[in-house]
């Protein structure tokens, strides 16, 4: 099925996702099977001090999106912009339709779907009264 909108909240443990049209939503939740943690180092040692998420991961996320149009990221830490560099670097057509990145913290359900809901009706408004290119 083909949905106009997604939202996905995500930290390093878990992703939800929310397709989401008119009058259909379809809901997932994908697990992280090894959850970004800090790692203490010695002063000098070269890194940041924490491990990266891994792509499987991130996968699920890509297919719990499968047919959404549009979608928002959001999550209260680093691994949504981790997903984001993933999509961009690796999933260029996936990346063309994420519309934003925002820091969310740890919402319902509902209120992350009221959120999109509200995100998605500005956006459609602001692209229905952009001008169409001339050729």
């Amino acid at each position: 099925m083909t949905f106009n909108h997604a939202i996905v909240w995500m930290d390093s443990k878990e992703a939800r996702v929310f397709r989401f049209n008119a009058d259909t939503l379809e809901e997932s939740h994908i697990k992280s099977h090894s959850p970004y943690r800090k790692i203490h180092h010695k002063a000098g040692a070269i890194g940041s001090g924490h491990t990266h998420l891994n792509h499987e991961f991130f996968d699920g996320i890509v297919t719990a999106l499968h047919g959404a149009s549009e979608w928002l990221l959001t999550g209260p830490g680093q691994a949504k912009k981790e997903l984001n560099a993933y999509v961009e670097h690796r999933l260029p057509r996936v990346k063309q339709k994420l519309l934003s990145v925002e820091t969310l913290d740890h919402p319902s359900d509902g209120e992350l779907l009221a959120h999109a809901r509200r995100f998605f009706k500005i956006a459609d408004k602001m692209q229905s009264n952009s001008p169409t290119p001339k050729h």
